[in-house]
């Protein structure tokens, strides 16, 4: 299935309260879509996942199919590691007509690699929609190898990959042992611009939060073979990625958006919202970033 090149995993609005924002969903969703966005990652782990209620994702994902009206592919984000819940939720998100899902590996209990083929392979049996793996170790407590992304690329709908282990040569790895036809979306920001020089097709991004036309531009210039321009601007863009990541994320993206005008409130617990210390930090490498 392809998302286009250029997904964004969205932050989620929530008011004072902390109850969602609904307003401000609607606002978000019209500025991602009017900054480069050809698809939406609905509460993945970006958007808060772990502290949404399952009434609160679904609620999020017709809101955003609403609001989207066709313009940008959404994808919900439905995975945990408990497999029948999955199951339960995925099918849900079908019935209200979604255009994907991601599934991220299960964290904590940390599966075997058969754990986890069997895992995803029994979400797949359940679902008639196109899949986008999502690997991401550095936050689950596993890795799932090259081996058992290949060997899950032969489900027929399971179609694509968020990867974010950071390591370019299971990457490259993926990419060589799959079809033509399932897709590689880096999950690293900041490894984007190598990720597509060993054929990945594209990022699930949160950096697009704020920097969503220069990296709308920057995969254009690689794909039109300008690699010179697109090595600029991953250069200019480097602060940004780094940047939104120093502390847990979303909290310095939401942070960025509403010097940008675009106020997605503050993060649940166990997430804390900067303190006015690293409000500076932020405001400093956005500001470093425009100078650029």
């Amino acid at each position: 299935m392809d998302y286009g090149r250029l997904i964004t995993a969205m932050v989620t609005p929530f008011n004072d309260d902390l109850s969602i924002n609904w307003g401000g969903v609607d606002l978000l969703v019209d500025h991602l879509l009017d900054h480069g966005t050809d698809g939406i990652v609905v509460a993945g782990t970006t958007g808060e996942s772990p502290t949404l209620t399952k009434d609160e994702k679904l609620q999020l994902f017709e809101r955003v199919l609403r609001r989207t009206q066709g313009r940008a592919k959404v994808i919900a984000g439905t995975g945990s590691n408990n497999t029948n819940e999955t199951i339960v939720l995925t099918k849900k998100a079908e019935e209200l007509g979604v255009d994907g899902i991601l599934l991220v590996t299960p964290y904590y209990n940390r599966p075997s690699q058969e754990g986890l083929y069997q895992h995803f392979k029994a979400v797949a049996e359940a679902t008639k929609l196109p899949i986008m793996l999502y690997n991401v170790p550095g936050r689950t407590g596993v890795n799932m190898t090259a081996d058992t992304v290949i060997r899950l690329s032969k489900i027929e709908n399971i179609t694509s990959i968020k990867e974010a282990s950071g390591d370019l040569t299971q990457i490259a790895t993926i990419i060589e042992g799959t079809s033509e036809d399932f897709l590689l979306y880096s999950g690293d920001d900041k490894l984007f611009l190598p990720s597509l020089s060993v054929g990945a097709h594209g990022i699930v991004s949160v950096a697009s939060h704020v920097v969503g036309n220069e990296m709308a531009l920057m995969v254009n210039a690689f794909l039109q073979g300008n690699h010179r321009e697109a090595a600029s601007i991953h250069r200019k863009l480097l602060p940004v990625f780094e940047g939104l990541f120093f502390t847990s994320s979303p909290a310095p993206v939401k942070a960025a958006l509403q010097l940008q005008g675009i106020d997605t409130g503050r993060v649940r617990l166990p997430l804390l919202p900067l303190t006015e210390e690293e409000k500076a930090y932020v405001k400093q490498f956005m500001q470093e970033y425009v100078q650029r």
